[in-house]
């Protein structure tokens, strides 16, 4: 799978303004649900995991007024990353601490210090790559008309045959794929346009 687009530098600029409320409802309504999963898959309950997401988006606001963008010290997806690693960890340890007593502190302090796992890596890695589709596939999916998207999504992404998509939609095989050949013409604009943002 081919590298998933960066965050736009424009809308990184954008969010230094605090009052710029388009901007902060795109950031929020991209990112919100991919800290929200990753954590979920991270193993916290639903309410723990929406907690959570709203201390990092705090601290992301927080963070903007000063924040500079730089690609050469690394992505914006990096250091979110980065935000949302610390404060896992600030919450499983004072999770520990309320369960289970007090820890020593040493070690807890190692266990921090510690680069990410690569699998955890991966983990982050893949819930952008699926955030970020479902968010442009949200915008697209309005441009199409019902069959249109439902030949693309059920061969594309259900990996049903095109035949039997066909049958049930009252097209010809040729349609279904023509259908699927222009959502996805209709998402790569979308990704291009984001990146060109």
């Amino acid at each position: 799978m081919p590298e998933a687009p960066t965050t736009r530098p424009s809308l990184l600029f954008r969010l230094r303004d605090p009052a710029d409320q388009r901007a902060w409802a795109e950031f929020v309504g991209l990112y919100a649900p991919f800290v929200y999963g990753f954590l979920r898959k991270q193993g916290l309950q639903d309410a723990d995991a929406a907690d959570l997401t709203q201390v990092v988006l705090r601290a992301v606001v927080a963070s903007m007024s000063s924040f500079d963008y730089d690609p050469m010290r690394g992505s914006f997806r990096g250091w979110l990353f980065t935000i949302v690693r610390n404060k896992l960890r600030n919450y499983r340890a004072e999770s520990a601490r309320r369960w289970q007593g007090t820890g020593d502190t040493a070690m807890i302090e190692l266990l921090q210090s510690q680069p990410a796992p690569e699998a955890e890596v991966a983990a982050w890695q893949r819930e952008w790559e699926q955030r970020l589709f479902q968010w442009l596939a949200n915008k697209v999916k309005p441009d199409f008309q019902e069959s249109t998207w439902q030949a693309f999504w059920r061969t594309a992404i259900d990996g049903e045959r095109g035949k039997d998509v066909a049958e049930s939609l009252g097209m010809s095989v040729a349609a279904v794929y023509l259908a699927k050949s222009r959502v996805m013409a209709g998402l790569r604009d979308e990704i291009q346009a984001f990146q060109d943002e």
